[in-house]
């Protein structure tokens, strides 16, 4: 074996561990934001930061005159705790991790819809860029978190299938 065949399988060993690690770090790094925002979703100070959200979303903001702006928020606490659980479940319940994983690609795609429905959210332009406000800026994060849970999903279905 050559010494460039023996850098190839040790930069090879390397990557597949990388990537392990990595997968670690994405799957239970989005657990640890769905379950600690969702803890924060039951304190007064969360309740009235994502009120301009709610309550400008043709989606959401009929849950207000329902369930208060605490009980709505609370409800959302709840769902975002349970699915982080679901989605760390992965290496006992592949399929309710799997399951956890798609609800949070729905969750963010409905978060990011506070991109379009917000006002505020978007700085007519600094510069002839389209520039974002600081609640856009909060919301623009949930990209991210949207790849992670597609990421998620797809690794936890195709533990299903071995």
């Amino acid at each position: 074996m050559t010494a460039l065949n023996r850098l190839d399988t040790v930069l090879s060993d390397l990557g597949t561990r990388a990537e392990a690690v990595g997968g670690h770090a994405l799957r239970y790094g989005l657990v640890l934001i769905l379950v600690w925002i969702g803890g924060m979703k039951f304190t007064a100070y969360e309740a009235e930061g994502i009120r301009p959200f709610v309550e400008n979303s043709p989606f959401f903001a009929w849950t207000y005159p329902v369930f208060g702006v605490r009980g709505m928020s609370s409800i959302l606490g709840v769902i975002e705790i349970i699915v982080g659980l679901l989605i760390a479940a992965r290496p006992w319940f592949p399929r309710v991790s799997a399951v956890g994983s798609l609800l949070a690609v729905g969750m963010f795609l409905s978060t990011l819809s506070f991109l379009v429905t917000t006002p505020g959210t978007w700085v007519s332009d600094l510069g002839g860029v389209p520039a974002i406000s600081v609640l856009g800026q909060f919301l623009i994060k949930d990209i991210g978190l949207l790849g992670i849970a597609v990421w998620s999903f797809g690794e936890a279905t195709r533990a299903v299938r071995r």
